[in-house]
């Protein structure tokens, strides 16, 4: 399973395999056809909310990991998950984000999440 986290402002390369937009607004400034995505699971993406809260500093990393792997125990959230696991088991998904720190993003919990089988 192959599972990668890439700035969807970054060029696609050819071994993206499966292109997946986690973000639930589309990137600003970004063409449909310049992003070159596959997939667009929204019910996959951390809640309005979370994000805002996440983003206002009110608290870390890791409150905002266990919190949105909460979310994602919503049924809706948990078959998308679920199919994205699948799409990785056939081949290399790239999780694109317009997040400035990916590493530090809610698509580095969804690698975390696929690379290590858990929910």
């Amino acid at each position: 399973m192959s599972v990668r986290v890439r700035r969807v402002y970054e060029s696609p390369e050819a071994d993206d395999g499966v292109r997946v937009l986690v973000d639930r607004l589309w990137p600003r400034g970004l063409s449909k056809d310049a992003a070159h995505v596959d997939e667009w699971p929204k019910a996959l993406t951390p809640s309005t909310d979370l994000r805002r809260w996440f983003h206002a500093g009110e608290g870390s990393y890791e409150e905002f990991s266990d919190r949105y792997e909460a979310e994602l125990d919503v049924p809706e959230a948990a078959e998308l998950l679920a199919h994205v696991r699948e799409l990785a088991a056939k081949g290399t998904v790239t999780l694109l984000t317009a997040s400035k720190e990916p590493d530090t993003s809610h698509a580095a919990v969804l690698a975390r999440l696929l690379d290590d089988g858990s929910r």
